[in-house]
Order: C-alpha cells, then sequence, then structure tokens
C-alpha cells in the first residue's frame, strides 16, 4: 500500500482550521478559529502532552449537539499532514477498510457486533468470518518517538483489563486480536510504551505467546482532501 497515500478511509465535512490555546480538562480545550475563541470537545482520553500545546495548528468539527463545546478538535497538524486524536473517527475509518477490504489480514470478515461483551470488559467488536468469531479490541496510538508510534501515553488500568480478558479468552481456544491504530503520518512500526505502563507491556508479551494476534494500522488526516488515509495496512509490531 501506498504510504504516501493509500487507501482514502473517510471523508471529513466541513473541517475547520483552529490554533490550540489549553486545555481546560479531559474532554475539553479551548481553541481559536480566526479571531474567536471557541470551547472544543476532545474524543480521546488520554494526555496527549506531544499534541495540545499552545499555537499548535489544529483541524475542528462543528460539534453535532448544542452545549458548551461548539466543536471538536479531531487532528492536529503534523507537517502537511494531521495526527488524528479523535478516536470515534479512527474507528470510523477503520470500519469503513474492513467493509472495503483493503485490511489483507481481515479479507472475509465482517463486523457483527460493537462493543461485545466478554467477562467483565466491552470489546469494541465482534468479527466473523465463515463461521469463526474473533473478539478485536482497538487502541489509539498517537504518541510518537522518531518512527514510532507508541500506546499508552499514560497508565492504563482499562488497557490491562482488556488485554487480560483476551488472554483468558484465548486460553479456553476462543480468537483474539488487539489493534492499535498508529493515526500518526510517517510513522513504520508500533510500539509500547513501557515507560508509562510496564505492566501493560508485559501483559501484551503474554498474550502474544498465548495466541493473542498484536497487529497496527497506520492512517493520517489529508487536509488536501479533508480525508482519512489509510497508509499502512499491516504496520511491523516491536514488543521489544
Amino acid at each position: 500500500m501506498d504510504r504516501d497515500a493509500g487507501f482514502k478511509a473517510l471523508r471529513i465535512e466541513n473541517p475547520l482550521e483552529c490554533r490550540i490555546v489549553s486545555r481546560i480538562n479531559r474532554f475539553a480545550l479551548r481553541v481559536r478559529l480566526g479571531r474567536s475563541y471557541r470551547r472544543a470537545c476532545l474524543n480521546n482520553t488520554g494526555r496527549l502532552y506531544q499534541f495540545l500545546v499552545k499555537g499548535r495548528e489544529g483541524f475542528c468539527l462543528r460539534n453535532e449537539k448544542v452545549g458548551k463545546t461548539t466543536h471538536r478538535l479531531f487532528s492536529v497538524k503534523e507537517g502537511e499532514l494531521g495526527a488524528i486524536v479523535d478516536t470515534r473517527l479512527q474507528m470510523q475509518a477503520f470500519e469503513k477498510s474492513v467493509e472495503r477490504g483493503v485490511i489483507p489480514w481481515l479479507k472475509g470478515y465482517r463486523i457483527v457486533k460493537r462493543n461485545a461483551r466478554l467477562g467483565s470488559s466491552l470489546i469494541d467488536y465482534l468479527l466473523e468470518c465463515d463461521s469463526r468469531s474473533v473478539y478485536l479490541e482497538v487502541k489509539s496510538a498517537v504518541l510518537r518517538e522518531g518512527n514510532y508510534a507508541m500506546y499508552p501515553d499514560s497508565p492504563s488500568p482499562r488497557g490491562r483489563r482488556h488485554v487480560k480478558e483476551l488472554i483468558n479468552h484465548v486460553m479456553r481456544s476462543g480468537e483474539a486480536i488487539i489493534l492499535f491504530i498508529a493515526a500518526l503520518p510517517g510513522v513504520t512500526a508500533f510500539k509500547p510504551d513501557r515507560a508509562a505502563d510496564p505492566k501493560l507491556c508485559q501483559l501484551l508479551s503474554e498474550a502474544r505467546l498465548v495466541g493473542v494476534k498484536i497487529k497496527a494500522i497506520g492512517m493520517a488526516y489529508h487536509p488536501g482532501d479533508s480525508s482519512v488515509h489509510l497508509f499502512d495496512s499491516d504496520l511491523n509490531v516491536d514488543l521489544l
């Protein structure tokens, strides 16, 4: 797949250029659009300390619901492209890619359920191919170290719980995949951030050993055509 373009997975309608002013709390930040200042929501619970920096250029959408936040930040500019910080858009682009069959290792699979119950957790997707079912959990990897995308950027008890559930499922003869969406332009591989959560990194290694598939895909926002492009459908995964 062409890393410079790739599959156009999702068209963004009416994006607005903005500049980041400050983060208000976990789910909101202040942005400047032209000469006006607005409160924007954020669909990402990570720290995002590499992106939510005063003065950084970004891209917003008008919020669909009327409330305190009039806009939603979905991307932060990196060079000529943009990192996608909105997890909802990441997953929409992933779903479109599955539907169109452009992810080779998922060809033939279809999404049969979102937020599928597994033990005490909700796993993002239940997929099916012929008579085979597989649970697939998605994690957003938008922390950069050189050409690597990384996850998490802070301790993630929820992420650990999901990995444990998938390990247990596979040990009971089930099938499971953990997918990291590297939503950063120009990355060539994924690795977990051991400094942020060493326990999670160890669990990922255990998961691979018991048969959980660990995969990663690369996508980025292209302002030129206001679209999310899948530029790599099978990024290298380095669990160290």
